[in-house]
């Protein structure tokens, strides 16, 4: 299984069913901080939906679609981050990600992303990599911001979030990018 160290106290591991319990404890726990965004938040209402999550998503591991790990920060599950589907022809995917409200502003979901990002590009010799969130996320927004990517555009009414469409800010990195954003 993946497994990838980004520093002594955080690392990556793909889901997998085991993880269920507490990947479905740690939603519960975030409910209300996570469903303003996050339009799969009001339909996990049990481990069974967090354990059909998990097959879905290593389904998609299994046929080099992408992949949907857990954030582990100091031992424990922190939130989620992965490649939301892998276009080979086009060399492109997309991250999403989201992390439990008390681990924020330690820098993890942005080590977290650098570590994909690097992934994406060295070792999946892919081009581009997006980044979408809601127009008023700023928390999530920052993110890409932070990690030098390119505000493309906004989508306008992208997705239905819990009986309203939110509005998509669209980023982007090119491994060209990348390449002279880490050589600085």
């Amino acid at each position: 299984m993946f497994v990838c160290t980004i520093r002594e106290s955080l690392e990556l591991k793909l889901l997998e069913w085991k993880h269920a319990p507490e990947l479905f404890q740690l939603t519960e726990r975030n409910r209300d901080y996570l469903r303003e965004w996050l339009p799969w938040v009001d339909i996990t209402r049990s481990e069974e939906d967090s354990k059909q999550f998990i097959s879905m998503v290593l389904e998609q591991f299994a046929q080099n679609r992408g992949f949907q790990c857990g954030i582990f920060y100091e031992g424990r599950l922190a939130g989620c981050i992965g490649f939301h589907r892998i276009d080979w022809t086009n060399r492109k995917t997309s991250i999403g990600y989201w992390l439990d409200e008390q681990a924020q502003g330690k820098g993890i979901m942005a080590d977290s992303c650098r570590r994909l990002l690097d992934y994406a590009f060295e070792e999946l010799n892919l081009n581009r990599v997006e980044i979408r969130a809601g127009v008023g996320n700023a928390k999530s927004r920052a993110i890409p911001e932070r990690l030098g990517f390119q505000l493309e555009g906004v989508c306008r009414q992208e997705e239905w979030v819990n009986d309203r469409f939110v509005d998509h800010a669209v980023y982007a990195m090119l491994a060209d990018d990348w390449n002279s954003h880490i050589r600085r």
